[in-house]
């Protein structure tokens, strides 16, 4: 195995390499989730969920 990095590859042979890699392997997971992004910014909101969410014998 060549530890050499291979060609640069324009966009366009990206998305067809892309789109065989799915076609052989089926979806693959997004670039981003929307675990990634902030909930609109209410960060406030958030927190309050997640306290909400503390067992009882975490007090």
């Amino acid at each position: 195995m060549s530890t050499e990095p291979g060609p640069e590859l324009t966009p366009a042979e990206r998305a067809a390499r892309r789109k065989r890699l799915a076609e052989v392997f089926g979806d693959v997971l997004p670039d981003q989730t929307s675990d990634d992004l902030s909930p609109e910014g209410d960060v406030a909101a958030a927190e309050d969920w997640l306290k909400r969410q503390v067992p009882p014998h975490h007090g």
